[in-house]
Order: structure tokens, then C-alpha cells, then sequence
């Protein structure tokens, strides 16, 4: 009688064949061993996908700051307007270079940018009211509202695009060759 022993690793277990080969007979017995949700490998791929769409942001952050700095001091825009085409344009290049090098997803894109849509349809106008009440109201300075929306923005936006714009289509982008 021969053993062979095989292990096949899976997406979210691993599968361990053991062929038992007997006088030209062959038996196949598979068992399946859920992978612990502790698992090491799955906490660090989440860190590094925390900390690329925290530099992402922060690149879309800048973007954001510069265009609204240009709008705010060089243009003279009202203060609405500024805010609200550097916050598109930092979203728009913050969904682009997060789909593919965060949550390297193949889901359909207009789809998941309606998804991030109906997000700062929400996040929009309470961010403006904030604004507009911590500089209007409270006396803050605009750059501070600004950049205090910012990190609101960051962290919300993580969580709504990691669990419900990206969730189920997380890694499934082909990666180039």
C-alpha cells in the first residue's frame, strides 16, 4: 500500500489530498482545514492595503489642499465652490489609483464609482456644512476646516470603500504582466 500526500492551498482554506493507492485501486479521501481568521498572512495584506490607501489619500490630500489653495487665494472662488472641485478632483484621483493598487479590483466601474458617489453625496454636504460652520461660525481658520474634513474623510472613506464599494471583489483585478 502507497501513501501520497498533497497539500492544495485554496483561497480561504487549505485542502489536504491523501491518495491511498491499493493493488491497482485508487481512493481519494479529502478533508478541508479552515484557515484561522488570525491568520498572518491576511493580517499584514490588510496592513499594507491600510497603509497604501492612507498614502494614496495623502496624495489625493495634496491635490486637494494645492487645488484649493489655487482656487481659495489665486482665483478668489467663493469659499463653496473652491472646496467643492478640489474635493472632486481629489476623489477622483483617489478612487482611480485605489481600485487598482489597493483593493486591485475588477468589479464593474461605473458601478463602483456610483457606489463612491452615493457616498459623498452624503459626505459632501455635511462636510460643507461643517466647514462652513467651523469657519463661519467657530472662527477657524479655513486651511484647519479643511484638513480636519480631511482625516474625517479618510477614515470613513476607507471603511465604506473596503467593505462596501470593494468587498466582494477584492483581488480579483489579473495582474499584469
Amino acid at each position: 500500500m502507497y501513501y501520497i500526500k498533497v497539500a492544495v492551498k485554496c483561497q480561504d482554506e487549505v485542502a489536504e489530498k491523501v491518495w491511498v493507492l491499493k493493488n491497482r485501486g485508487k481512493y481519494c479521501i479529502l478533508t478541508y482545514h479552515k484557515k484561522r481568521s488570525t491568520d498572518l498572512n491576511g493580517k499584514k495584506k490588510e496592513f499594507v492595503r491600510t497603509v497604501k490607501f492612507a498614502l494614496f489619500s495623502a496624495s489625493a490630500g495634496v491635490i486637494q489642499f494645492l487645488s484649493f489653495t489655487l482656487f481659495n487665494e489665486l482665483l478668489c472662488m467663493r469659499y463653496f465652490w473652491a472646496y467643492l472641485i478640489s474635493l472632486t478632483l481629489s476623489v477622483l484621483w483617489n478612487f482611480t489609483l485605489n481600485r487598482k493598487f489597493t483593493f486591485h479590483s475588477a468589479a464593474n466601474v461605473p458601478v463602483a464609482m456610483l457606489k463612491v458617489a452615493a457616498f459623498y453625496a452624503v459626505f459632501t454636504p455635511l462636510s460643507s456644512w461643517f466647514e462652513h460652520y467651523l469657519t463661519m461660525t467657530c472662527g477657524w481658520n479655513e486651511y484647519l476646516a479643511t484638513f480636519t474634513n480631511m482625516v474625517i474623510n479618510l477614515v470613513t472613506e476607507f471603511f465604506y470603500q473596503r467593505f462596501f464599494v470593494f468587498g466582494s471583489s477584492i483581488d480579483t483585478a489579473k495582474k499584469e504582466q
